[in-house]
């Protein structure tokens, strides 16, 4: 859990400000947003006030071509729609919640029922296909209820210096498609069973959940040049099962989508749904950079693994990013 300050000025309150060293800032958790942020249209799915808007899609037409910054806050309940977000500036997307900090109390979800075979391609079976660079989205759903059988994609992230905080995904087979660009995953929780976090963005998934609801691979990366500087870090996570799922043993960190598939799990709790060779195989011919550090759990003991790459360090942010990386991540998470 992330925090913010608060300033307290209770010395110079007292009059004795002067006499002594101020104290350092309290540390106050993130609590509620449960009203539209100032400047922000707002999508309110029933009830629906004058100037609101009753779906995402009427909402993100109603921005238009237009590049200034903009916020969208959803009120709470269950959307039926899929929408593309192709915003030119910068834009946020707020669900409602009475706990900013965590995909837990998450109250706004947008789902569909929709394979990549009825839909044409995988990207457009998805929930929301996001290809607006600076785009961040918080304490958001994303459900593709399609189940087993298909690709099914939740969310493609598609853009440059995306963010999600406290969203949740979920689906089955293929449920998160981080096809490309920067890309920040913090608190958020991601659900399914075959390749369900895939594709060729450098993806951070910072103190995330990741939950298998049947056996098969995690990640599947399609990195395939070796100047290429995409891979997926998951940091301070936990791997387990889903809510009723019997998986002990049947899920596997990764698998090659494309032949240099690169992925690190490091500092993150991996219980024993983790097979004991952690990673599998795809691609023909394939060599992938699978590396593991500093984890912890029933899953994760190494002395089996297969395709795993020595590693002694972990992996920051400025290698998967660069410097610049503070200007788009929201710190304050």
């Amino acid at each position: 859990m992330k925090f913010t300050l608060l300033v307290s000025g209770a010395l110079a309150l007292l009059g004795i400000g002067e006499a002594m060293a101020a104290p350092s800032p309290a540390l106050v958790k993130r609590t509620a947003r449960t009203s539209t942020p100032t400047g922000c249209l707002t999508v309110r799915g029933s009830g629906t006030k004058s100037g609101e808007y009753s779906t995402m899609t009427a909402a993100l037409a109603a921005l238009g071509s237009g590049s200034a910054s903009a916020c969208i806050f959803v009120y709470s309940g269950t959307y039926n729609e899929a929408f593309r977000i192709a915003y030119n500036g910068p834009l946020i997307l707020y669900g409602y919640t009475a706990d900013t900090g965590t995909y837990k109390s998450n109250v706004v979800t947008f789902q569909r029922s929709m394979s990549s075979t009825d839909a044409g391609n995988l990207d457009a079976s998805s929930v929301a296909n996001i290809v607006s660079a600076n785009f961040k989205a918080y304490n958001i759903n994303f459900k593709n209820t399609y189940g087993s059988g298909s690709q099914a994609v939740a969310v493609t992230a598609n853009g440059d210096k995306q963010g999600f905080y406290g969203c949740g995904f979920y689906g089955y087979q293929d449920t998160l498609y981080a096809k490309n660009g920067k890309q920040y995953y913090s608190n958020c929780y991601m659900e399914g069973a075959v390749d369900y976090i895939f594709g060729n963005a450098a993806a951070w998934f910072g103190e995330c959940t990741i939950a298998s609801n049947g056996g098969g691979a995690i990640t599947a990366t399609s990195r395939e040049d070796p100047a290429d500087a995409s891979r997926y870090v998951f940091d301070h996570s936990t791997v387990t099962a889903a809510s009723g799922a019997s998986v002990v043993g049947k899920v596997y960190l990764g698998r090659p989508w494309r032949v240099l598939s690169r992925v690190m799990f490091q500092n993150s709790v991996l219980t024993n749904v983790v097979n004991a060779k952690g990673w599998t195989t795809m691609a023909d011919g394939a060599t992938p950079i699978y590396t593991e550090y500093n984890n912890s759990g029933a899953g994760s003991d190494t002395s089996s693994r297969q395709f795993l790459t020595a590693s002694s360090a972990a992996i920051s942010k400025e290698t998967v990013w660069g410097s610049d990386w503070k200007t788009w991540v929201d710190t304050s998470y």
